[in-house]
């Protein structure tokens, strides 16, 4: 097959390169990170089966591979907002796959995000993936499959996009950054491109300002160590030291929240002026959902952080600093673990991953964070 974005994906290459030469399934799920090269691989694919029946190949091919495409059979679903709009995903895909194609043989519909598609979207989508037209395929993306119903996916053939490796997302951030920390968020980044690239940028440091900040008040970081670090050249998005360690945390996942709800809403707001049918209501309720996600999603990453820094400082402590991941904190690693026992920081990194599990369960983040405060300050003391 022609070159995919698959260097780093030979399963993909090789189920997918099998599927074009034998005929492509009916519908297919890509599942994997954001940033793993679904979206490319996907709109590459579908390039392919629409050329296969087209009267010119590569005209056909490359109107395919164009973003936006200007090719009819090539339907591409994103979002709008935070979730897939129930009436969209009927009108553009449900009762378009009932039209045959335009031109050549077949036509091509992509879900990018199929997990933000609502419950009823999804039970509506159900009839056209059992019983498509043997002119459709359909494509869905998703970095979340477990937000996906078992009746979706079922029906699909799974394609399993891995993690990028730290060196191929380190050599697609672009951003001004020592090559230190490109290589602390890169292997951070748990091959996700896109939070990568957050991680680089003015938000993301904040927030690892923030986890470092919470790591070194309760992980028994010496006067010299803070006063070396506060010396120390630092963003100037690193929150100041003001009330329990895990404050700044909690307000930097806020603050995110918090924008996302205004951007969401202007959005919404926006598509509402332009005929979308929406109430307030419903303008009010989709912000605020998406809101909440950001926030909720930015305290884990920050938690996740936290975790980071205890491992670290635990591979430091026991003479293992070239497998740490944040490369760009090694000075300060090495002053907090000069005489620390290993067994500390691994111990904190498990309950900050306890933590994260508990607020999967809906409790108070505030408390959760005020409790684990304290279990870690009881480890180190």
């Amino acid at each position: 097959m022609p070159e995919l974005p698959l260097e780093h994906q030979p399963r993909a290459r090789v189920a997918l390169s099998a599927a074009l030469a034998s005929g492509p399934s009916h519908a297919y799920l890509f599942r994997g990170p954001r940033g793993a090269g679904k979206g490319a691989t996907a709109r590459a694919f579908a390039a392919e089966i629409l050329a296969a029946g087209a009267v010119d190949p590569d005209d056909a091919r490359r109107r395919a591979l164009l973003d936006p495409s200007p090719h009819p059979d090539l339907v591409w679903l994103v979002p709008r907002g935070a979730q897939h709009m129930v009436e969209e995903v009927r009108e553009k895909v449900i009762r378009s796959a009932s039209y045959r194609p335009f031109e050549g043989e077949k036509r091509v519909f992509v879900i990018e995000a199929a997990e933000q598609m609502r419950d009823e979207s999804q039970n509506a989508l159900l009839k056209t993936l059992e019983e498509p037209p043997d002119f459709v395929h359909l494509i869905l993306l998703t970095a979340e499959p477990a937000q996906l119903l078992e009746t979706i996916a079922s029906r699909c053939q799974p394609i399993d996009f891995a993690p990028l490796p730290p060196e191929a997302i380190e050599a697609q951030l672009t951003v001004d950054g020592s090559p230190d920390e490109l290589a602390a968020a890169a292997r951070l980044s748990a091959g996700d491109l896109a939070r990568a690239r957050y991680l680089v940028s003015d938000s993301g440091r904040a927030l690892r300002a923030s986890a470092f900040e919470m790591g070194r008040a309760v992980g028994g970081d010496s006067p010299d160590t803070q006063r070396e670090s506060a010396s120390a050249e630092s963003p100037p998005t690193a929150p100041t030291a003001s009330g329990p360690p895990w404050t700044a945390l909690l307000k930097t996942a806020e603050s995110e929240g918090e924008e996302t709800e205004a951007i969401t809403r202007k959005l919404l707001e926006e598509e509402a002026e332009a005929g979308v049918k929406r109430s307030a209501k419903d303008i009010t309720d989709e912000a605020k959902r998406a809101g909440r996600r950001r926030r909720t999603e930015v305290l884990d990453l920050g938690l996740e952080l936290v975790a980071s820094w205890f491992r670290d400082l635990a591979a430091t402590a026991s003479g293992a600093s070239e497998v740490v991941y944040n490369q760009d904190r090694i000075a300060e690693l090495q002053a907090c673990a000069a005489t620390l026992d290993p067994a500390r920081p691994r111990r904190a990194a498990e309950l900050v991953q306890d933590t994260r599990r508990r607020l999967d369960l809906n409790v108070s983040e505030e408390l959760a964070l005020e409790a684990l405060a304290f279990r870690l300050a009881a480890v180190f003391a």
